[in-house]
C-alpha cells in the first residue's frame, strides 16, 4: 500500500502542468479533476484552486470531498473553490465538524456571497461572531459585509442583527472585525448614533471613517483619510477654505473642488488658480472658478491652455466646456496628446476626425459620441475602417472602442457593412466575435454564430523565471515622490507576478503615470495611453483567491473577469468589495507613505525585480 502510494506521488503532475490546465481556460478539465484526487496536498490545492477560477458550478461535486480533506490549506481553497462557483452546500453542518479556525473563517466568508442566499445564512453568520477563534470571528464579520452588501435591496436584517452587530463593535479588540462590523452597519442602513459615537473614537482611522461615512457628520480628525471623507459628506465653503491649506493633497484637492461645486466666492479660488502649490491645484481651481466666475476663469483660460504639462491642458478642456469656450476648446482638439482631445470632444464632427487615432480612451469616447447623431451614417465608411485596423492589431485590450464601435455600426450599417463583420466570427477576442453573431444575426434574419468560443492560450512565462521569483520583491521608483517596495506573492498569483516582472525587466513601466487617483479607494497607473483603456496586447488571467484587498495590497485592473490589462492599482483603504473579483499579486512592504503621496501624473521611472537569489 505505502509503496503505491510512494509511486502516485512521484508520478504526480508538476506545478507547472497544472498552472498550463489553469491558463488554457480550456473545456476539458479532466487532468484537473484528475489531480484532485492526487495525495500530494500541494497538487489538490492547485487542482482546486483552478477550478474554482473557472468558476462553473458543474465541478461541484469533484469538489465536495476536498471539504474535508486532511490538508487545512486544501479545505480553505475547495470551500472559496465553491464560493467563486456560487455554490450553496450545508455549511452549518461543515461549520460544526471544522476543528480549524483559518478554515471555519474561510467557510464564513463564503457564506455571506452565496447567491441565490441560502436559508439561514443571517444566523449562522451572527453565530461566527461569537466562534472561538478570532480568525473565523473576521471571516464571519467578512461573510456579514459581503451578506448585507450583496443584498442590500432585497434583505432587511433583524432587530437582534442590529443589536448583535453594534455590540460586537463595541466588544472586540481587532480592529479588522470592528471595521467590517461597521462596514454591514453602514450597508445595512444602521443610523444607530450611539454607536456611530463609539466608532469615531476608535484608534483605527478606517474604523472612524466609516464612522463618518455612516453618520454623514463633520469631524476634525488627525486621519487624511478620515478628513477626506468628513469633507466630502458634510463640507461647507468654510471648511473648504481652510481645508485647502491640508497637508495632505488628496485632502486639499477636494476642497478646490468643493469650492465651485458649493458655489463659493470667487475671491477664495482665484488665489488658487494663479498661486497654487501644485499644478493639479491651480487646474482644479480653474475648473471650480469656472463654474462660480466665468468671466474670471475665461481670462485665465489661455495661459492653462498653453501649459506644458498635458494634463493641466486636460483640465483647461473642462474649463472650456463649462465655459463654453469653443476658440480654447477646438485649439485644444488639436492637442498633441489624445487625453486632451478626449476631454475636449464635444461634437460628432470632432468625434469623427478623432477615430484615426490609435488610442483606445479617445476611441471610445469617439464612437460613444457618434451614438444617435445624425452625422453617424456618413462615419460608417470611417467606423467600419477603424475597427478593421484595430482587429488586425489583434490586441485583446483594445476590446472596449471596438465593442463600441460595433454598436454603432449596428445602428447605421447597411447590408454591406454587416457583410463585413463576418470576419470577426472568429477573432482572437470572443466577447468581439459573439457581439458580431449577435449584429449579424439581428440585421441579416439569418443565425449565426462566434467561431471562438475563449481567448487564445498566452504561453506561461519560462518555467525558471517563475520559479526564481519565489519570495522576490518589486522596488518602484517615483520620479521626485520617492521609493515603494512591494513583496510579490508567486505562490498565489504566479503568472500575474512573472507577467509583471517580465514588463518591469524590459521596462514597459518605466516613464508611465499613475493617472487614477481616487482617495480613500485607490491609485492606480501603468497604461500607456494613461488612460482606463490603454494596456499590454493579451489580456492577463484573473488569479483571485484568498488574498484580500487590504491596505496597501497590489491589483491587476481589469474590464470584466480574465480581463487584465497589466495596469496595477494599490489599495488606499481596505477594499474587501473587491475580494474574489480581482487578482491581488503584491503588497506595499515599505514606502506606504509614499503610495498615500503619489497624485495624478506621477511618474514611475523603474521599476526593479529583487530576487532572493
Amino acid at each position: 500500500m505505502w509503496l503505491l502510494l510512494l509511486l502516485l506521488f512521484f508520478q504526480s503532475p508538476s506545478s507547472r502542468s497544472l498552472l498550463e490546465l489553469e491558463n488554457a481556460r480550456t473545456e476539458d478539465v479532466s487532468a484537473l479533476l484528475t489531480a484532485l484526487k492526487d495525495p500530494d496536498p500541494r497538487v489538490q490545492r492547485l487542482a482546486v484552486r483552478a477550478l474554482g477560477r473557472l468558476e462553473r458550478d458543474t465541478y461541484r461535486e469533484a469538489i465536495i470531498p476536498l471539504l474535508r480533506a486532511p490538508d487545512a490549506a486544501v479545505r480553505m481553497e475547495a470551500v472559496n473553490a465553491l464560493g467563486q462557483m456560487r455554490v450553496s452546500y450545508d455549511y452549518s453542518t461543515l461549520l460544526k465538524e471544522e476543528k480549524n479556525g483559518a478554515v471555519r473563517g474561510v467557510i464564513y466568508e463564503t457564506v455571506g456571497r452565496i447567491q441565490p442566499v441560502p436559508n439561514e445564512t443571517e444566523p449562522l453568520l451572527l453565530r461566527g461572531l461569537a466562534d472561538s477563534d478570532q480568525t473565523a470571528r473576521v471571516g464571519a464579520a467578512k461573510g456579514l459585509e459581503a451578506f448585507f452588501r450583496l443584498n442590500s435591496r432585497t434583505l432587511k436584517p433583524s432587530a437582534e442583527t442590529i443589536k448583535t452587530l453594534r455590540q460586537a463593535l463595541r466588544d472586540n479588540d481587532t480592529a479588522t472585525l470592528r471595521e467590517l462590523v461597521l462596514l454591514a452597519l453602514n450597508a445595512a442602513g444602521d443610523k444607530d448614533a450611539d454607536t456611530h459615537a463609539v466608532a469615531l473614537r476608535d484608534p483605527n482611522p478606517q474604523v472612524r471613517r466609516l464612522a463618518v461615512l455612516g453618520s454623514r457628520q463633520w469631524v476634525d480628525d488627525p486621519s487624511p483619510m478620515v478628513r477626506y471623507e468628513a469633507l466630502k459628506v458634510a463640507g461647507n465653503c468654510e471648511r473648504a477654505i481652510k481645508a485647502t491649506n491640508d497637508p495632505s493633497e488628496h485632502v486639499a484637492l477636494l476642497a478646490v473642488d468643493l469650492l465651485g461645486s458649493a458655489k463659493c466666492a470667487a475671491s477664495a479660488i482665484e488665489p488658487l488658480a494663479d498661486t497654487g502649490l501644485t499644478w493639479r491645484i491651480r487646474a482644479h481651481a480653474l475648473v471650480s472658478l469656472a463654474k462660480v466666475a466665468p468671466d474670471s476663469a475665461r481670462s485665465r483660460l489661455p495661459k492653462f491652455v498653453s501649459d506644458p504639462i498635458w494634463q493641466v491642458r486636460v483640465y483647461a478642456a473642462s474649463a472650456a466646456k463649462i465655459l463654453k469656450d469653443e476658440d480654447a476648446r477646438t485649439k485644444l482638439l488639436k492637442d498633441a496628446n489624445p487625453n486632451v482631445v478626449d476631454e475636449a470632444l464635444v461634437q460628432p464632427q470632432d468625434a469623427i476626425r478623432a477615430l484615426e487615432s490609435n488610442h483606445y480612451g479617445l476611441l471610445l469616447t469617439a464612437a460613444r459620441r457618434l451614438k444617435g447623431t445624425p452625422e453617424l451614417p456618413s462615419a460608417v465608411p470611417q467606423l467600419l475602417a477603424t475597427l478593421q485596423r484595430l482587429t488586425r492589431d489583434k490586441r485583446a485590450t483594445s476590446r472596449d472602442p471596438r465593442m463600441q464601435i460595433l454598436e454603432r455600426l449596428r445602428e447605421a450599417g447597411d447590408a454591406r457593412t454587416i457583410e463585413q463583420l463576418k470576419s470577426l466570427l472568429s477573432d482572437i477576442d470572443p466577447a468581439v466575435a459573439s457581439r458580431a453573431a449577435e449584429i449579424i444575426s439581428e440585421k441579416t434574419g439569418a443565425k449565426v454564430e462566434a467561431q471562438t468560443k475563449r481567448y487564445l492560450n498566452e504561453p506561461l512565462p519560462p518555467e525558471k523565471f517563475m520559479r526564481d521569483l519565489d519570495g522576490a520583491t518589486a522596488r518602484i521608483k517615483m520620479k521626485g515622490v520617492g521609493v515603494i517596495t512591494i513583496q510579490l506573492f508567486p505562490e498565489e498569483a504566479p503568472v500575474t507576478v512573472a507577467i509583471f516582472a517580465q514588463l518591469a525587466e524590459k521596462g514597459y513601466y518605466n516613464g508611465l503615470t499613475f493617472h487614477r487617483i481616487v482617495p480613500n479607494f485607490v491609485i492606480q497607473g501603468g497604461s500607456p495611453g494613461a488612460d482606463e483603456y490603454d494596456g499590454i496586447g493579451p489580456f492577463m488571467r484573473d488569479e483571485v483567491g484568498l488574498l484580500s484587498h487590504a491596505r496597501g495590497s497590489v491589483g491587476i485592473s481589469t474590464r470584466g473577469h480574465d480581463t487584465g490589462d497589466a495596469q496595477i492599482f494599490v489599495n488606499l483603504v481596505d477594499n474587501f468589495r473587491l475580494d474574489h473579483a480581482y487578482t491581488v499579486f503584491a503588497r506595499v512592504i515599505e514606502g506606504m507613505d509614499i503610495v498615500d503621496k503619489v497624485q495624478e501624473g506621477e511618474v514611475i521611472e523603474s521599476i526593479q525585480i529583487q530576487r532572493k537569489r
